[in-house]
């Protein structure tokens, strides 16, 4: 699998942004899973069964009880995730 160039993650970060309504001016760097399932398209459901099975390496935060992801975490996630064909994605 190709490691993702600084370019891509740097975009992935921007969209998951903008998909959330922050910009530049308004930065945001960590997010609820609610969030986090919206920008990525899952349900939040799905990021619950990933963090307990350790099905996919999507890192999060714990703060007391809370679960928070990082903007560059699911941009980076996505970034491993893209693909040019379907044999080059792994699991």
């Amino acid at each position: 699998m190709n490691t993702p160039k600084p370019n891509d993650i740097e975009a992935f970060k921007t969209d998951i942004s903008a998909r959330l309504g922050f910009t530049p001016e308004n930065p945001i760097f960590i997010v609820a899973p609610e969030q986090a399932a919206f920008a990525i398209d899952v349900k939040t459901s799905t990021l619950a069964v990933w963090r307990s099975t350790g099905r996919y390496n999507l890192p999060y935060l714990k703060v007391g009880r809370l679960v928070k992801y990082r903007i560059s975490d699911l941009a980076e996630f996505l970034a491993s995730r893209t693909a040019n064909h379907t044999g080059e994605v792994g699991a």
